[in-house]
């Protein structure tokens, strides 16, 4: 309580909010109890890794919408992921930098909704999207010769409509259930972004039905697609198993290794943090996978799918060749 008194900046303490005031702010513990040089130090740190990811996110985006030699569905679902990432760590990682290097703590009753929204829709839009994004590469290996009427551009564009419209459609669910009782406990915070168990256990009366319904659309949201990519990748697995040529088995796993490392990383976290028992839940155990998949796993998708293919190292050295190519005719 001690800690918590000391870096109380909204003017209301815990005290007079269990007296009945409605919370109209909350205080992001994070990094609270981290030194000023360990919090000028992860400063630098998350600075340089959004700005990789930025970076690198945002050179997906502009060959895979621009590069000729890239027009096919499976770059055309990674210029969204890659899209889908760039809304994702913006939505939570500026704040966080914000934070590390002020004393006020501080953020809004409705900035804090807002975040939560579009956390929500960004992600429930991107496991969908990589659930789509399995299907292509089972259409692709499975059934080449139906590949191009399969996936044609107005399927492709219908994909990626439903993950965004089920992202925000959901959002909406989501973040009503988060914010259906009043605020009138606790507003400290123990993550650096408004993550909705969390916020939720501040509530005033009995959070459990919220939580619960959390959970169900945890599991329908993350293992629904799931489902989806498993049956794909065992479909792979088999066709592939079944060919001859081992070249052609090296390439296929190359593709599929670069998706399920993603999938990965991104299904995990988020199952951590939205599945498990509000029980199990503790600052020390959720601030790291909160942490993979708001900045690391966004930041490690471009390096997954750009260093192991091809096409995409050399559409990323063509765009960089044009960019230097440019500055020197300018000078």
């Amino acid at each position: 309580m001690e800690s918590r008194e000391k870096f109380n900046w909204s003017g209301s303490t815990p005290a007079d909010l269990r007296n009945g005031s409605t919370v109209t702010e909350f205080i992001l513990m994070g990094f609270e109890q981290s030194t000023p040089s360990t919090r000028a130090l992860l400063f630098a740190l998350f600075l340089a890794l959004y700005s990789f990811a930025m970076a690198m996110n945002g050179l997906i985006i502009f060959i895979t919408w621009t590069d000729p030699r890239l027009n096919s569905p499976m770059y055309f679902f990674l210029g969204h992921l890659s899209f889908l990432d760039v809304c994702f760590i913006t939505t939570t990682i500026p704040q966080m930098l914000i934070h590390l290097i002020m004393k006020n703590h501080v953020i809004s009753f409705v900035s804090c909704m807002t975040q939560m929204y579009l956390v929500f829709c960004v992600g429930v839009a991107e496991c969908i999207l990589l659930a789509f994004m399995a299907y292509d590469h089972y259409v692709a290996i499975c059934h080449p010769l139906a590949y191009a009427q399969i996936m044609s551009q107005q399927v492709c564009v219908s994909l990626v409509s439903i993950a965004w419209s089920f992202g925000l459609i959901n959002g909406i669910l989501l973040e009503y259930m988060s914010f259906r009782n009043p605020f009138c406990r606790d507003n400290h915070i123990e993550n650096f972004f408004c993550e909705a168990p969390i916020v939720i256990a501040l509530s005033c009366g009995d959070p459990q039905f919220s939580l619960r319904v959390i959970f169900a659309d945890a599991i329908v949201v993350l293992l629904s697609p799931m489902v989806l990519i498993v049956i794909s990748y065992a479909r792979i697995l088999a066709s592939i198993l079944g060919r001859n040529s081992s070249s052609g088995r090296g390439k296929t796993f190359s593709t599929c290794a670069s998706h399920l490392t993603v999938v990965i990383f991104f299904y995990t976290s988020a199952m951590f943090s939205y599945m498990n028992p509000h029980s199990t839940h503790s600052p020390d155990k959720d601030k790291p996978f909160s942490l993979l998949y708001t900045i690391i796993t966004p930041m490690c998708n471009p390096i997954i799918y750009s260093f192991r293919n091809k096409e995409m190292k050399g559409a990323m050295a063509r765009a960089l060749g044009r960019s230097s190519l440019s500055q020197a005719e300018s000078v």
